[in-house]
């Protein structure tokens, strides 16, 4: 490893002599002197020299110079007195100015250029806050008792929730990609009693939307000897509670984009808020709105969805079957997770499924030898990022977004 000093870490080498590594992101070339900046990991870091010949943008260096304290630097410090050597030099410019505050191009031109656009700054943004969601949501429930899993993307059968799924060719037989690691999270309660993944999924559905992916990362859960679904609800807040906390020590660059996670998230049962089988977009940002009027909160739960538009795994509600022990969570006017009390009987399932359980014998294998009850819930990362960041799409925080069109890079 080339030994170095992060960008971030000048203040502490003040007076000594010290070298840095990272990309040229800008140069200003005056008469008497030259100003350039170099990107690394951590940030810019500022190089004051008097060599007319100055590497070019993007080009990687490294630098060995004097750190000296100016307020007008990035961080209030900068090296002088220089030396550079080239690592590697760029064969072309990048498709639009790295350097500039705001990114000046279309979202398809920084898709079609992800590998280098993701370079700057305001667009590694969103992917910081996901890294840090992801370690928060992990510490989160590690603490909490549960064991992490990574459970199979390649599937037998499509049984879950029909044909939006891909199909691949599985050594000449079909097998699909899975849309959910719901299946096997269920079966592992029986093994680990708490469960959580961090993974791809993938939905065939033929969206050309803004807040759709065909793969998406999933965060999931699964936790046995629940109630019902709100002590779902319950874990799913400290979940979420921990992903901010995370992100607030991990990207300071966030801090103000953070919502406020309440001690308790508010409630309303659906039946309070729609004649409809499921909830519009529309009526999902007017719940999130009144919930921030009437409560102070960007997050709101609506309870007991219809048992027709809720997957046979759902538990009724207990008097009302045609409602369900089940969730989504609202933020800032979008559905950002889904979840529930599952049943846990096996003679329910055989109900539920009208008796023709053949598609699912190796799922109800866990079932036929005592499960507790149990419920889960799913997040998408992606989609939470974009809330954070106030992307209008998703795939602005996505990396290498997978869509209806896009396929590459």
């Amino acid at each position: 490893m080339i030994s170095r000093v992060l960008s971030a870490e000048l203040s502490e080498h003040a007076g000594q002599r010290v070298t840095i590594a990272g990309w040229v992101h800008r140069r200003r070339l005056l008469k008497s002197v030259n100003f350039v900046v170099i990107r690394d990991r951590s940030g810019l870091a500022q190089v004051v020299a008097k060599n007319p010949e100055m590497p070019g943008e993007e080009t990687v260096v490294q630098v060995t110079g004097t750190v000296t304290a100016n307020p007008q630097a990035p961080g209030g410090f900068e090296l002088v007195g220089p030396e550079f050597e080239v690592l590697s030099e760029p064969v072309k410019a990048p498709p639009f100015d790295l350097y500039r505050p705001s990114v000046p191009a279309t979202l398809p031109t920084i898709l079609d250029h992800a590998p280098v656009a993701l370079r700057h700054p305001g667009l590694r943004l969103a992917h910081e806050i996901s890294a840090a969601s992801v370690a928060g949501f992990r510490g989160t429930l590690d603490g909490l008792g549960f064991t992490e899993i990574h459970t199979p993307k390649i599937v037998e059968s499509a049984t879950e929730s029909g044909a939006n799924v891909f199909g691949i060719d599985y050594f000449g037989r079909p097998a699909y990609l899975a849309q959910s690691p719901q299946f096997f999270k269920q079966q592992l309660v029986g093994v680990f009693e708490r469960v959580y993944e961090v993974g791809p999924v993938f939905r065939a559905e033929p969206h050309d939307t803004a807040r759709h992916l065909a793969q998406y990362t999933s965060l999931d859960a699964e936790l046995g000897f629940v109630r019902d679904h709100r002590d779902v609800m319950a874990v799913l807040r400290e979940a979420v509670a921990g992903m901010v906390e995370s992100t607030r020590e991990r990207v300071p660059a966030a801090a103000d984009l953070l919502p406020e996670v309440p001690e308790e998230i508010p409630a309303v049962h659906f039946s309070e808020v729609s004649d409809e089988p499921d909830l519009s977009p529309a009526r999902e940002r007017e719940l999130s709105e009144w919930a921030l009027r009437e409560h102070g909160t960007e997050f709101l739960f609506v309870t007991g969805y219809p048992m027709a538009k809720r997957p046979f795994y759902t538990h009724p509600e207990p008097g009302r079957p045609e409602y369900s022990n089940s969730f989504d969570l609202l933020f800032r006017g979008l559905e950002l997770v889904t979840g529930g009390q599952r049943l846990h009987r096996h003679e329910d399932y055989v109900r539920a499924l009208g008796g023709e359980t053949g598609p699912y014998e190796g799922y109800l294998q866990a079932f036929a030898y005592g499960m507790p009850p149990h419920g889960g819930f799913a997040l998408g990362l992606e989609r939470w990022a974009a809330r954070l960041t106030g992307a209008p799409n998703i795939r602005q925080a996505t990396l290498f977004p997978r869509d209806l069109h896009r396929l590459s890079p």
